[in-house]
């Protein structure tokens, strides 16, 4: 008789710690060991953590691996074929509760995971929080992350999502708009350009396609001094703050060195 090691039935040790980074480490993931970690502790079962390994090692990102990613604090789930929220677009919320602390209605406009309107919601209190994306994948994610904020999320194409009630009383919109140029979608890590739907990362020719249309469409729903806040390229800045101000917004680009975010601010006056 086979022992019970032998026995075709028999389920496999998990890898040790040490070999999840060493595996991590041979498919180049520059941080392998907290990778590691990370994977580990969010493998719902021991026989889960090689199947995740081999998923991470193939190149799916790590936030599609565990299932989450940290963002402003927060742990936000993220699903194969969303946006994973990238961690310098937390400036872009320091900006909008700096511009607009007291808001009460926020707009989260090419939502993504939601990540933003989170955050925003969590960083402001009691607020109507509406968010809206064009992929349904990127819609049912959104509303697990603002479910618990009492976030509303809308399908559809930019402002043509939103409720006709919201006009006028916006204190902030938010856009993550996509702004990669179309020709250099093949540039971008394979981890962006394999696992990440083209829709959320497709600017147009200059990347600035879907920029001008929220600046041209927000003033409409803008309350007095609302803000719109976007986030762009450093070559396409210039370009940005143009579409805003010819708009009818007062205008301001913020930077941070630190996290190589560019965000366009425009305020309703």
């Amino acid at each position: 008789m086979p022992s019970p090691s032998s026995s075709p039935s028999a389920v496999p040790p998990p890898p040790s710690r040490d070999a999840v980074v060493a595996a991590l480490r041979a498919a180049g993931c520059v941080f392998a060991e907290d990778e590691a970690e990370l994977i580990l502790a969010a493998a719902p079962t021991p026989q889960d953590i090689a199947p995740m390994v081999e998923r991470r090692a193939a190149g799916l990102p790590l936030e599609l691996v565990v299932g989450w990613a940290e963002f402003h604090g927060r742990r936000i789930t993220v699903e194969p074929g969303v946006f994973v929220p990238r961690r310098r677009t937390e400036f872009l919320v320091e900006q909008a509760l700096a511009q607009a602390p007291d808001a009460s209605v926020v707009v989260d406009l090419c939502c993504g995971s939601g990540a933003v309107g989170a955050a925003l919601a969590a960083g402001l209190g009691a607020v109507e929080l509406h968010a809206a994306d064009i992929d349904p994948a990127a819609v049912r994610c959104a509303r697990r992350n603002v479910a618990g904020l009492g976030g509303q999320v809308h399908t559809g194409d930019l402002f043509a999502a939103l409720p006709g009630e919201l006009r006028g009383r916006v204190g902030i919109l938010a856009a993550n708009v996509p702004y990669v140029p179309s020709d250099e979608i093949g540039l971008l890590p394979p981890e962006a350009r394999d696992h990440e739907p083209l829709v959320a990362l497709d600017g147009g020719a200059d990347g600035l396609d879907v920029l001008r249309r929220v600046a041209a469409g927000a003033p409409g729903w803008l309350a007095p001094g609302g803000c719109l806040l976007v986030e762009t390229g450093s070559r396409q800045a210039p370009a940005a703050v143009d579409a805003f101000t010819t708009a009818g917004l007062r205008t301001r680009l913020a930077t941070s060195e630190e996290r190589y975010a560019h965000v366009v601010i425009g305020v309703r006056p």
